[in-house]
């Protein structure tokens, strides 16, 4: 059965008020890296040593480039986690608000004012159409 309007609204009210309680976020990935440092005499240069302990990076993008931070401290590290994770949490409640606005809308009945466009809605759209097409 699907859901009725009523319900979907209620519930469409119970993620709005899900917004003020996030934290602070922010975008990204945290990745973990193993490296090797280089020094030919280093342990990291042997064939099956696995390298230095990783290094924690954020990457994410910004104005279209790609960019990774380092954390000097686990702290940073652990407050860079929560805010990602935040950030992941603000993402799954936009994605479920926008589905549930979209059976909304599906479900909500389009209010009969008139029967057919008006002579100006008939020009406003014939204009739009032609502005598009690039004629």
């Amino acid at each position: 059965m699907p859901d009725s309007l009523f319900a979907l609204e209620l519930h469409r009210s119970k993620l709005l008020q899900q917004f003020p309680g996030l934290g602070d976020l922010r975008p990204g990935s945290i990745t973990a890296v193993v490296r090797r440092c280089g020094k030919p005499t280093c342990h990291c240069a042997k064939p099956d040593d696995p390298g230095h302990d990783p290094q924690f990076r954020l990457t994410r993008r910004v104005a279209g480039k790609t960019t990774t931070e380092t954390f000097p401290t686990p702290e940073a590290f652990r407050k860079a986690q929560q805010e990602v994770s935040e950030f992941h949490r603000l993402q799954e409640i936009s994605q479920e608000l926008i589905a549930v606005n979209e059976k909304i809308c599906a479900l909500r009945p389009a209010q009969q004012t008139q029967v057919g466009w008006t002579p100006q809605e008939k020009k406003r759209l014939l204009q739009s159409i032609r502005r598009w097409r690039g004629k």
